[in-house]
């Protein structure tokens, strides 16, 4: 795991270097799900790609930039889902933004995770890295410093509610209005790796994307965004869930499937349990 552990740091520094370069228009290709990629979206791909290409104990990985997953190495045990560039299109309004690393045993999987870890590039540039325990360490003179173990509070103070309002069911307006009329307050960027760090980093809270009329799986995907933060809240003491079903109980058919979401403490994951088993 260390191997690992070091290539993804390599990769943030790298991907650091290239977010502070000017042009980071657009290309003429698309992703997996049919957007226009940035120039920096394949850069950020590339660098990942190298760095894990020359670590021997990676199997496979899979990126949310493309189609198929990739063998490296026969012999490797470890299989990588990786966003390189999660809310790429806030770069040029100089919000922050991160990469997501899910890593699997023997084969993707929620059952066969043994790991996660995001990079926060903004006016810092953070790794949160989960096995065991969650850590936080901080990039200081070229090298990532370990800074403290996280631990998520019973309650937060902290909403994020993803998806466009007028596509959400009126039981999810409620439940979200629900806890602003509790005092809770508004953090949402749009980018999920700063607004899930926000929360965990301020002791809890509330990230939510439900399905929506008009996505009704859901838009986060399993392998590479959902299963990666549901094992790091879980493993800071909070909850991950789709509504009724804890996040890392849920299969996959495809290394693009979806899922509806919803990270926070413990407080407020009951919440939506209690809202959602009276409305499903």
């Amino acid at each position: 795991m260390r191997d690992i552990f070091d290539a993804i740091q390599r990769s943030a520094i790298r991907i650091k270097k290239a977010i502070d370069v000017k042009d980071i228009g657009y290309s003429q290709q698309e992703n997996s799900s049919g957007e226009t990629q940035l120039q920096l979206d394949i850069q950020c791909d590339m660098i990942i790609e190298e760095e894990f290409s020359g670590v021997k104990s990676i199997n496979t990985i899979a990126s949310e930039e493309k189609e198929h997953e990739e063998q490296f190495h026969e012999d490797g045990k470890y299989f990588i889902a990786y966003d390189p560039l999660d809310g790429s299109s806030l770069v040029d309004v100089n919000l922050s933004v991160g990469s997501i690393f899910g890593i699997y045993e023997n084969k993707f999987g929620a059952a066969h995770m043994v790991a996660s870890c995001y990079v926060v590039y903004g006016p810092r540039v953070e790794m949160v890295f989960a096995e065991n325990k969650t850590k936080l360490y901080l990039l200081q003179a070229g090298e990532f410093e370990f800074v403290k173990e996280i631990r998520l509070n019973e309650k937060g103070k902290l909403n994020a509610p993803g998806g466009t309002q007028q596509n959400w069911a009126s039981y999810h307006k409620e439940m979200v209005d629900s806890f602003f009329a509790e005092g809770y307050r508004l953090r949402y960027s749009g980018g999920m790796v700063p607004d899930l760090h926000q929360i965990l980093l301020k002791g809890g809270g509330l990230f939510s994307y439900p399905g929506t009329s008009d996505k009704p799986e859901g838009k986060l995907r399993r392998l590479f965004e959902v299963f990666p933060f549901a094992f790091i809240y879980q493993k800071s003491g909070g909850g991950a869930i789709d509504g009724v079903n804890d996040l890392m109980t849920l299969g996959h058919s495809h290394i693009h499937d979806t899922a509806v979401c919803f990270f926070g403490s413990n407080y407020e994951i009951a919440r939506v349990k209690e809202v959602y088993a009276r409305n499903i």
